[in-house]
């Protein structure tokens, strides 16, 4: 992807894009001809993933009609897999439109969440992994339950 998106923002100095496009390494979970899930690198809780779309918007309501649908179906997929791979009770699923949007590219956020999980309101603590080697660890988990719902 090169050249200015619809919003006029750079795509090749975006980082999603640079992710999407295989050119910035990232903990990939899901990888379609829609939508990238990869592990947040800055995670609320372990296994916190982004979903964002293969093509370059800043917002969700700058995604085309036909692919909110298929968009969405990626998230819910990552949704589940989270819940099932990581073990936990549930999700937090959320997204920002320009207001505390730290990339302007369209990303949808699964937090993995467990009850008492210290996760209060929108104030959003982070926490760090170990090593590269847990990153990973906690990206297979939720790849296995997205490879296990597909066959």
């Amino acid at each position: 992807m090169s050249g200015a998106s619809r919003e006029g923002a750079r795509v090749d100095e975006c980082v999603f894009c640079a992710i999407v496009a295989g050119r910035t390494p990232a903990a990939t979970v899901l990888s379609d001809e829609v939508a990238v899930g990869f592990l947040d690198a800055r995670p609320v809780f372990k296994g916190h993933v982004l979903v964002v779309p293969r093509v370059h918007v800043e917002t969700l309501t700058d995604l085309d009609d036909a692919d909110v649908g298929p968009y969405f179906q990626r998230v819910r997929e990552v949704a589940r897999a989270v819940e099932e791979g990581l073990g936990v009770a549930g999700t937090f699923v959320a997204l920002n439109n320009r207001v505390s949007q730290s990339v302007p590219h369209l990303h949808t956020h699964v937090v993995p969440r467990d009850r008492k999980d210290g996760l209060r309101g929108f104030f959003w603590p982070r926490v760090k992994y170990a090593d590269e080697g847990e990153v990973m660890e906690y990206a297979a988990r939720i790849q296995a339950a997205i490879q296990k719902s597909t066959t």
